[in-house]
């Protein structure tokens, strides 16, 4: 720093060189943060759209309990949107009814599993998004995956019968998050690197 005497006025600055110097130190601390900065905020939308949808298929297991109905996470695998239906039982055939809005998954976030090729320990016996939703008469709707819960909170399948093997999974390229419901409709999350061999680490 100079210092210039001026009678009893003191005059001080910074030196070209010391401005670019601290320039340096900024663009050197900005190059090392600005990535770790990016990883943590996919961290982040990864774990929220994970957490989204472990909220939404235990809302769906309350709302089961609660209507005397079944009631379905209809996930749109290809939209990247899941939502809550409920099963009106008034009509002919019964009908499917959509009781919240679409939840979208964050960006660069789909549901997949990538290169993962094997379930979470004591969930799946061969890793796969949960079944097909299926339209009012029956038939599988293709590119969807629904988690459904009769009245008494138990995770069933199409047919009515109870079901211990559905799971969500959720990535974004650098890791695998998964929402597994076993048959008693016990929710656990899951996270893992996207290695054909996973290690699952309960969350």
């Amino acid at each position: 720093m100079s210092v210039r005497m001026t009678g009893l006025r003191r005059e001080s600055g910074f030196t070209i060189l010391e401005t670019l110097i601290v320039v340096g130190i900024i663009g050197v601390v900005a190059v090392i943060a600005v990535p770790l900065f990016g990883n943590a905020l996919a961290n982040f939308r990864l774990s929220g759209d994970a957490r989204s949808m472990s909220n939404a298929v235990a809302l769906s297991k309350m709302r089961a309990a609660s209507n005397f109905s079944r009631v379905r996470l209809y996930v749109d695998l290809a939209g990247r949107s899941h939502h809550i239906e409920t099963l009106d039982k008034t009509t002919t055939p019964p009908h499917w009814t959509t009781e919240s809005g679409m939840t979208y998954l964050s960006t660069g976030v789909s549901f997949g599993f990538g290169v993962v090729a094997t379930a979470p320990p004591n969930t799946q016996a061969v890793i796969d998004q949960a079944a097909a939703c299926t339209t009012d008469e029956g038939a599988a709707i293709a590119g969807t995956a629904c988690i459904m819960f009769n009245s008494r909170g138990v995770p069933i399948d199409a047919s009515g019968a109870p079901i211990g093997d559905n799971a969500l999974y959720v990535t974004d390229g650098s890791a695998v998050n998964a929402v597994t419901v076993a048959a008693t409709g016990m929710l656990r999350s899951w996270r893992t690197l996207p290695l054909a061999t996973p290690s699952w680490s309960h969350q």
